[in-house]
C-alpha cells in the first residue's frame, strides 16, 4: 500500500481528514496524493482561459490546506483535475496506481441528519478502490484492534483483502471476525475464503436484521479502533446501491470505517 489519494472538497474538516491520512501515511510508509477536482461552467462570453483560472485557484486552495497540517516528511503531491470526482479519481487512478482513499464521510453543504454524502458515497459505489471514511474531527491514533463484519466469507479474488492485511502487519493489530446472519443468510455465506481466515484472530456470529444493527451491538464489547467492512450489493451497504448517501439514523460510525472493494 503505497499510494493514497486523499480528496478534499469545501469541508471546513478537510484539514482533519488530510492530518489523520499523513499520520496513517506515517505508519504504513506511503505516498499522499492531494486531490481536488473542479468544474467550470460553460456561459457565452465567457473568457477563454477560464478553466486555466479556475484550476490555479483550485490548486490554490489546496495548499493552503496541506500548508494547514503537520506534514511529517511524508511525500505529499497536489492533483487538480476538471471534471466530476469520480471520473477524475479513476482516471488518477489508470496512471499511478491508487491502492487506498482516504476521505471524511460529507462536505459543509450536506444536512447534519446525513452520515456518508453524497460525494463520500459516490466513491465508494463507483470507484474499484479501497476507501478509508475518517470521522469528522476524529483524531489518528495506532490501530490496535480490528472489527470486520460480514454476512458472507466468500471472497472472489484474494487482493480484496491487502488493505486490511497491510493495516493488520503494520500496526501489528488483531482482528475479530463477525459475521452477521440475516434473513438473507445462505448455507454457502458459512463457507470462509482461506485468506480471510488466515488474517482472523477470533470469530463471532450474530443474528441481526440488517449488517448495521449488527456492527452497531457488538461495537462496545469489541472495543475496536477500525471497523471493516466489504462493499457488496447485498451486504452492509445495501442502501448506498438504493441513493448515494447515508443516513445517520441508518448508520452512523465515530470511528474510521474502511470499505474494502467488493465482490459483486
Amino acid at each position: 500500500m503505497k499510494n493514497i489519494l486523499v480528496p478534499i472538497g469545501d469541508s471546513s474538516n478537510a484539514k482533519n481528514t488530510l492530518q489523520y491520512a499523513i499520520d496513517f501515511a506515517t505508519a504504513i510508509d506511503a505516498k499522499v496524493f492531494v486531490f481536488r477536482a473542479f468544474k467550470v461552467l460553460s456561459k457565452a462570453g465567457t473568457i477563454l482561459n477560464v478553466d486555466e483560472i479556475v484550476g490555479r485557484e483550485t490548486a490554490s486552495n489546496v495548499k493552503e490546506v496541506v500548508a494547514s497540517v503537520d506534514l511529517k516528511n511524508v511525500d505529499v503531491s497536489i492533483i487538480s483535475a476538471k471534471g466530476n470526482v469520480v471520473d477524475s479519481i479513476n482516471s488518477i487512478d489508470k496512471e499511478l496506481g491508487i491502492d487506498l482513499i482516504i476521505v471524511g464521510p460529507r462536505s459543509n453543504s450536506i444536512k447534519e441528519e446525513v452520515f456518508l454524502g453524497s460525494t463520500t458515497g459516490s466513491i465508494i459505489k463507483k470507484t474499484n478502490i479501497s476507501v478509508l471514511v475518517v470521522p469528522e474531527g476524529y483524531v489518528f491514533r495506532p490501530i490496535k484492534r480490528v472489527l470486520t463484519a460480514i454476512k458472507s466469507g466468500v471472497i472472489k479474488h484474494k487482493d480484496i483483502l491487502v488493505p486490511l492485511e497491510k493495516i493488520l502487519v503494520a500496526f501489528d493489530a488483531k482482528m475479530r471476525l463477525l459475521q452477521i446472519k440475516t434473513l438473507e443468510f445462505l448455507p454457502e455465506d458459512l463457507e470462509f475464503h482461506s485468506e480471510l481466515a488466515a488474517i482472523t484472530s477470533s470469530y463471532k456470529s450474530s443474528e441481526n436484521a440488517t449488517l448495521f444493527q449488527g456492527v452497531l451491538e457488538h461495537l462496545n464489547e469489541n472495543n475496536p479502533d477500525l471497523i471493516c467492512v466489504f462493499r457488496r450489493k447485498r451486504g452492509f451497504f445495501k442502501k448506498l446501491w438504493e441513493q448515494s448517501s447515508i443516513k445517520k439514523i441508518d448508520f452512523e460510525s465515530r470511528l474510521p470505517l474502511l470499505v474494502l472493494k467488493g465482490t459483486n
